[in-house]
């Protein structure tokens, strides 16, 4: 049975996972929120103000109140800066099963840092809150995903063709998966 607990600090070798602050605006404006090609690979609105952002944060922050709501601040431990966002964006208490989605500022992508989070979220998901099932995608062309998935041992389950509708192209939605009985920390 899933056992909602909310979103609880959690550190890694070198990220912080933690509720959003206020304070991060800056971060999330300079790093990841205002850069559309970040944006663009998760569908996520540009945000180019502090009023946006703020706007955003307040719905971050105010949503922490329900213990089934699970979004991380990404901060990179030596910097202290807010480097991305990772969360279960959906939680389906009912089957048991969250799905993951995370973004990585692009000057701080190809370290290993989305690797890192997804797996410590992934630990998270099983032995707290007790998920049988962690489910992740990506379209088909963000090949940078798919490294970070497949080093997170999940298993490709399938592919929802057309999904997307992107800049007058239909794009496929890949996903995968990995169950409890399967994850080896």
């Amino acid at each position: 049975m899933v056992s909602h607990i909310g979103t609880q600090t959690i550190e890694t070798d070198r990220l912080i996972l933690r509720k959003f602050k206020y304070e991060d605006n800056q971060d999330m404006l300079d790093y990841w929120i205002s850069d559309s090609n970040i944006q663009f690979l998760y569908y996520e609105p540009i945000y180019a103000s502090y009023d946006e952002v703020k706007k955003l944060l307040d719905n971050y922050i105010s949503s922490y109140e329900n213990m089934d709501y699970y979004r991380w601040a990404i901060i990179e431990e030596d910097s202290n800066f807010c480097i991305g966002q990772i969360a279960f964006f959906l939680m389906d208490t009912d089957n048991h099963f969250g799905e993951i989605e995370f973004c990585i500022g692009t000057k701080f992508q190809k370290r290993g840092y989305g690797t890192e989070a997804t797996k410590a979220i992934i630990d998270f998901g099983f032995n707290q809150i007790d998920l049988h099932k962690i489910q992740i995608c990506h379209d088909e062309n963000n090949l940078a995903s798919k490294s970070l998935i497949e080093k997170c041992n999940l298993r490709y389950e399938g592919t929802l063709r057309d999904y997307f509708f992107v800049n007058g192209k239909y794009l496929d939605r890949l996903y995968y998966s990995i169950l409890k009985e399967e994850y080896i920390l």
